[in-house]
């Protein structure tokens, strides 16, 4: 990735929305783990403490990493930040959808809509945040000036190339997991982005919500490095990610 300048810091209603939104509870009914996760998020914190040998983490020395860079390691804790850096993009780009008057043309039901996406992925970040722990990259700066937000096609047409490239970023991580638990909560959070894809999906010509399914009925697939190609645009923040399992 290129270096790009960095973008205007963020406002205060970011805080706020992350401290009215951000309880790990709150993820767990939005994701539907409930009791499961609990167990989970456990395990998960143990294996980042040293119980899972196949998922160690690159560590670096920062005064060796580049400014504004982050390292996303590698095993499965290189997956992990992975979905952390998509989960920090989309919550990034739904709190600045909703932060303001939305588009013009924006009903109600699309306001909604909007907003309940916002929370899932707000909480979708500070879960991987919350199992990642000290292990957990930084939080990435993004740029959305290519983003037309008092436009309704702008909007909605970024929100379901973000929907829809998260939903494929999902299903080629998951059988580079080796942990079953990271798989459980892959799976169940995948489930949910494919909802919002749909939900997009429908808002922009209803009756479309299945429109990126291919002829088996099946969903696309990509690889990290295909998903992070097509988030750049987006991020400002350069993201190491050549120690990532390709298998």
């Amino acid at each position: 990735m290129t270096e790009k300048k960095s973008p205007p810091q963020e406002t205060s209603f970011i805080n706020e929305v992350e401290k009215s939104q951000l309880s790990r509870r709150k993820f767990f009914n939005y994701a539907g783990l409930s009791a499961v996760a609990a167990v989970g998020l456990a395990s998960c914190q143990k294996d980042l403490r040293g119980g899972i040998p196949a998922a160690p983490f690159a560590k670096e020395d920062p005064k060796n990493m580049p400014k504004n860079t982050v390292n996303l390691g590698k095993g499965d804790i290189g997956i992990l930040n992975f979905a952390y850096a998509l989960e920090q993009l989309e919550a990034a780009f739904y709190i600045e959808v909703t932060k303001g008057s939305y588009y013009m043309s924006a009903s109600s039901k699309e306001k909604k809509y909007l907003e309940d996406i916002r929370d899932h992925e707000i909480a979708h970040r500070e879960f991987f945040k919350t199992v990642l722990g000290r292990q957990a990259i930084g939080r990435l700066l993004f740029d959305f000036s290519s983003v037309n937000f008092s436009s309704r096609e702008s909007v909605l047409g970024t929100a379901k190339a973000l929907e829809n490239t998260g939903v494929s970023a999902y299903n080629g991580a998951g059988e580079l997991l080796e942990s079953a638990d990271y798989l459980l909560f892959a799976g169940k959070i995948v489930s949910v982005e494919a909802r919002h894809a749909a939900a997009i999906s429908d808002l922009i010509s209803y009756g479309s919500f299945a429109d990126v399914v291919d002829s088996n009925g099946l969903d696309l697939v990509r690889t990290p490095k295909e998903v992070l190609a097509i988030a750049d645009p987006f991020i400002v923040t350069k993201i190491i990610a050549n120690n990532l399992p390709t298998s």
